[in-house]
């Protein structure tokens, strides 16, 4: 029988020491491997790179785009966790039409400005991120180098509103397409680089699903294909920074609406879907398949003596074990369910085309995953059951409050008969006495 475990965050013994030192010893050496190997580029880019007017002009140019970016959508705030923009915008004009070392600096800039004026989260996360898409900026640009050398810029004198390096690839579709290329591969890699880090910080999570999703894959097309056009603008004129720069604003400002609209919905602690947000899809949902006349499954689970492990290993740990027992809850149910948190210890998961045979399945299936879940902790292992109740629509109720009130009673008998059991609804239940308020 499997068990999963999440290691303790182990740190070292200094009295002032960096956050990134409470992380696993492997994090902290991929990290610290990977900003050696940046800062190495960084100094012997420094060295072989010629000082041009044209292309310090052209890199100042983008810059003051990216800055003005970040400043338009300041006020809208960031989301938490990890968050997307599209400030590769600017930093893949860097790449194509400057030599390495300007893609390599480009993300400490604006990254340094992000953190004075947008938000200020542990360091070693910013320099990280500004490492990892400093080493995939250099490396496309070195591979666009290596595979349309004539297109690349070979360092000579132009004027200051000039790009300084030749256009004339524009106007050949093949070396176009080496650009689409490499842009791919600039988002490859750092998205490649990222995983890793947040793979070794969780090693329990899927590595497959860090890497790519389809919103991820969307988000990376779309950052692709604004770099490339503005790319474009650039080869062609400078000034034509002032006209790509709006649209690039707006897509921006949309992107981060949409990631602040998500984060609203999610509940923080656990990640699933919080109790407003679970309902309003839920509700929707059963409309949808009262209206197709398909099956729909309701579970209400409930972590057993939850209260127990907050005041025996403290408030950090039982969070520790709620955020574990959903990431649970999600791998053994389907995308197209809804798994969210409904208060406290309680879970809801809707089963969109289940029927009471099969909710009862998904819901054991559930009960004997937490069941195998262990939490690990600086002094012991944490480990805890669940008791679901489970209520199918039309049989059990016809819409999202009868079905709650009857996983609700289930729920209940669940408890009553021992607990880290799965029941499905029963009428005869349906009494004062077995009423949970």
């Amino acid at each position: 029988m499997r068990q999963r475990q999440r290691q303790a965050r182990g740190g070292l013994a200094w009295p002032r020491r960096c956050p990134l030192f409470d992380e696993p010893f492997s994090l902290v050496g991929y990290v610290l491997s990977v900003l050696a190997c940046y800062l190495t580029l960084v100094g012997v880019a420094a060295t072989r790179t010629p000082v041009t007017v044209g292309g310090v002009t052209l890199f100042a140019g983008l810059m003051c785009c990216g800055a003005l970016c970040v400043e338009a959508t300041r006020r809208l705030g960031q989301p938490s966790g990890v968050w997307r923009d599209l400030l590769s915008a600017w930093w893949l004009p860097a790449a194509f039409l400057l030599p390495p070392f300007y893609a390599l600096i480009a993300p400490a800039v604006l990254g340094l400005l992000i953190y004075v004026r947008v938000r200020r989260g542990p360091v070693y996360r910013r320099v990280f991120s500004t490492a990892a898409l400093g080493l995939a900026g250099a490396g496309a640009s070195e591979l666009f180098r290596l595979l349309a050398p004539s297109a690349a810029p070979q360092g000579q004198a132009a004027g200051w509103l000039n790009y300084p390096g030749p256009n004339a690839w524009l106007l050949r579709p093949q070396q176009a397409a080496v650009a689409v290329a490499c842009a791919v591969a600039f988002a490859v890699l750092n998205t490649c680089l990222v995983a890793i880090a947040a793979w070794l910080a969780n090693p329990d999570a899927r590595l497959a699903s860090m890497l790519w999703d389809r919103e991820r894959m969307l988000l990376d097309l779309t950052e692709t294909c604004v770099g490339i056009l503005v790319t474009i603008a650039c080869a062609l004129s400078a000034l034509l920074l002032a006209v790509a720069l709006p649209p690039v604003i707006l897509l921006q400002r949309s992107l981060l609406h949409s990631q602040l609209k998500a984060q609203a919905r999610t509940d923080p602690k656990t990640g699933v879907l919080n109790a407003g947000a679970w309902q309003s899809e839920t509700a929707l949902a059963i409309a949808r398949a009262q209206r197709r006349r398909e099956p729909l499954a309701v579970l209400l689970a409930d972590v057993d003596h939850f209260k127990r492990v907050n005041d025996t290993h403290g408030h950090l740990t039982g969070d520790a074990v709620l955020k574990t027992l959903a990431a649970e809850m999600r791998q053994q149910v389907r995308e197209s369910d809804l798994v969210g948190r409904f208060g406290g210890e309680e879970f809801v998961i809707l089963l969109t085309g289940a029927t009471a045979e099969e909710a009862c399945q998904v819901a054991e299936r559930v009960r004997q995953g937490v069941g195998m879940v262990k939490v690990l902790t600086h002094d012991t292992i944490v480990g805890v059951t669940v008791s679901i109740g489970v209520a199918t629509l039309g049989t059990h109720g016809a819409d999202l409050f009868e079905l709650l009130a009857a996983a609700d009673i289930a729920l209940y008998r669940a408890k009553n008969t021992g607990r880290d059991r799965v029941c499905l609804y029963d009428p005869s239940d349906a009494t004062p006495k077995t009423r949970r308020l």
